[in-house]
């Protein structure tokens, strides 16, 4: 008798579903991609076609009548996180997520809560942790190269980087623009890099002098609508823990910058590691040496996350990113946003 499949679905058909849920699916032999559900006509045709799903839907609720779906991505704006995967679990089916997990802490718990409840994996789509770099780091720090980590750099700083489509800049849909869209990877990536310290205390402030000034635009990801712009499109927060340690975050889809900077720098007292290029710096034989370490090859973050979702589900292992961490994540987000409001420090 022939195995049975994992059946799939996939809530929000759109740029991150076709570009990396779905491919991911489609290479695993044991996966069958069931059905799409989209609020837009040509986002539900456009996934079902492409990847030859048998079903397509508006309303994802009805994607959930199918008993045949054992697992589903969430790939909707950030807004819409929260109740398809409260409905997906309240289904049965097991969930990734994409991240932020939620908008806010609040939701985050009570999605966590739910999948416990429920005993169904849970898992939040952060793939920084997947890439062969990101392993060898770990590999560095857990071999005890560096020491105890005491301050780390996590930064996502693009100089033109403000996406000219989908939801991003809405504050509807998604709430937060560069700390949720892309400083909420490199955050995470830290933090797993540093075995998740419990934080203390978080400061923050957000701009976006750049997103709403009319005019002229220097755009390199397309144009967008500065009567529109509705988050920030710079951030910063300073993140202190309770072991010590400090991580200052800084995130951006525009600031004036020569170049963008996208890695995390890690400090620890025997060394340190950094990415972007991946780099060892030792104290050795009395001087600091510094290493480049070279990764010859390994799979895309996103193929090897969607594995190790499938991997976690098939052999009942706990999840590769699990939600636990990703509540940790999004407490240090919401903190970010309540000081730049409050002007003042926030505990976690």
């Amino acid at each position: 008798m022939a195995k049975k499949k994992l059946g799939i679905g996939i809530i929000g058909s759109g740029g991150i579903a076709q570009g990396a849920h779905m491919p991911g699916y489609a290479a695993l032999a044991d996966c069958e991609i069931l059905a799409v559900a989209d609020v837009s006509e040509g986002a539900r045709n456009s996934a079902a076609e492409k990847f030859n799903v048998p079903h397509k839907f508006k309303d994802w609720k009805d994607l959930l009548k199918i008993e045949e779906i054992d697992a589903v991505s969430v790939c909707t704006p950030n807004t819409y996180h929260f109740q398809p995967t409260i409905d997906c679990l309240n289904a049965g089916k097991h969930v990734l997520v994409e991240k932020p997990m939620a908008i806010s802490a609040a939701e985050a718990k009570k999605m966590l809560q739910t999948a416990r409840k429920l005993g169904l994996k849970l898992m939040v789509g952060q793939t920084a942790r997947f890439n062969p770099q990101a392993r060898a780091m770990k590999d560095f720090i857990e071999s005890g190269a560096i020491g105890d980590i005491y301050y780390a750099r996590a930064m996502a700083l693009r100089r033109r980087g403000i996406p000219g489509w989908g939801a991003f800049t809405s504050k509807k849909l998604s709430v937060g623009g560069p700390i949720f869209d892309i400083g909420v990877h490199i955050l995470d990536l830290t933090l797993w890099l540093m075995g998740f310290p419990e934080p203390k205390t978080v400061s923050g402030t957000v701009y976006n002098p750049i997103g709403t000034r009319p005019g002229p635009q220097v755009a390199g990801m397309g144009g967008w609508d500065p009567a529109k712009y509705g988050v920030e499109d710079f951030g910063v927060g300073l993140v202190k823990f309770k072991n010590g340690a400090t991580v200052v975050l800084e995130a951006s889809w525009a600031l004036n910058l020569a170049e963008d900077i996208h890695g995390t720098i890690l400090c620890g007292t025997k060394g340190g590691v950094q990415s972007s290029p991946l780099r060892l710096i030792r104290e050795e034989c009395g001087a600091l040496t510094v290493a480049d370490p070279q990764i010859l090859s390994g799979p895309s973050g996103h193929a090897e996350e969607v594995r190790a979702f499938v991997e976690c589900i098939q052999k009942n292992l706990p999840e590769p990113v699990p939600a636990e961490e990703a509540l940790i994540t999004q407490r240090i987000l919401d903190g970010v946003y309540e000081s730049s409001k409050t002007g003042k420090e926030v505990k976690v």
